[in-house]
């Protein structure tokens, strides 16, 4: 008889407890599902100071004054990590993970990143170049914009002479470049050597998104808005490059190049993310 009294108090403050736990989880929101993937879109906006780059278009002013018309410029990007705001980092499958960006080739400015775990990323990094292990790759094995075959002959970002890509290429025109034609030439590239030991010129940048956020869902894909400055490739951090004194920087100069691929590390930076 005291048994079955007690029964509906004790059914009731299983319920309460069930209530308080349902209310604490809500709460607290849904638990997020593991293994859940999206995509991210990395936009690659080449600019010369405050204005757009054209290709071929009007003149602009290098930081020792000279005159310049950019007529071609490329360089790959590889190796991408995206960070979160706790440290943490998803790291681009390395076959997946190089891209060679060219001003005169609208889509190759659009860099999309598939598989990425959902989640809020707070900054991103990458290398501007290819590193060792793929420059000394067997070349049946490097695909994609990697295959030093006539695609990428034909718009020249690979040595063959020197079995190794060319990370930056700036060509264009001055009144202080060659007195012949006027041009001049950045094309940087070497990675450390093959056989024979060289400068690194490959650079890793890395970008804060600061107060932005860039959220991966599964329905939901960031497009991170990011400008690279031709004007900081002449111009870095107590390196000024003059046109009359350097028309061509290749791989015959490695202290000059040095300071090239120095300065393009510094000409990246996030305008927006949407």
């Amino acid at each position: 008889m005291k048994l079955s009294k007690a029964l509906p108090a004790m059914l009731a403050a299983v319920a309460g407890m069930l209530m308080l736990a349902s209310c604490e989880s809500e709460a607290q929101g849904p638990v997020p599902s593991t293994g859940d993937k999206g995509a991210l879109t990395i936009e690659f906006d080449n600019i010369v100071g405050d204005k757009n780059l054209v290709l071929g278009g009007g003149a602009s002013t290098n930081g020792v004054g000279e005159d310049f018309v950019v007529t071609k410029f490329n360089y790959f990007v590889s190796n991408i990590k995206l960070v979160r705001a706790d440290g943490t980092s998803y790291v681009v499958p390395q076959d997946s993970s190089y891209f060679l960006v060219m001003e005169n080739k609208k889509e190759s400015q659009f860099v999309r990143l598939k598989n990425v775990p959902v989640g809020t990323y707070t900054g991103l990094e990458f290398m501007l170049g290819v590193d060792s292990t793929r420059n000394t790759m067997p070349i049946e094995k490097r695909t994609g914009v990697l295959d030093p075959g006539d695609s990428m002959m034909e718009d020249g970002m690979y040595w063959a002479w020197n079995s190794g890509y060319i990370f930056l290429k700036m060509e264009g025109t001055s009144s202080k470049g060659n007195p012949v034609n006027g041009k001049f030439y950045y094309h940087i590239g070497l990675f450390g050597g093959y056989s024979t030991r060289t400068v690194n010129n490959t650079r890793i940048v890395k970008l804060g998104f600061g107060e932005l956020k860039a959220d991966v869902t599964t329905s939901k894909t960031p497009e991170v808005h990011l400008f690279a400055d031709v004007q900081k490739v002449f111009k870095g951090p107590g390196n000024n490059l003059s046109i009359g004194k350097y028309q061509s920087v290749m791989g015959q100069q490695p202290e000059v190049a040095a300071q090239v691929a120095d300065n393009y590390a510094q000409m990246f930076s996030v305008d927006h993310i949407h």
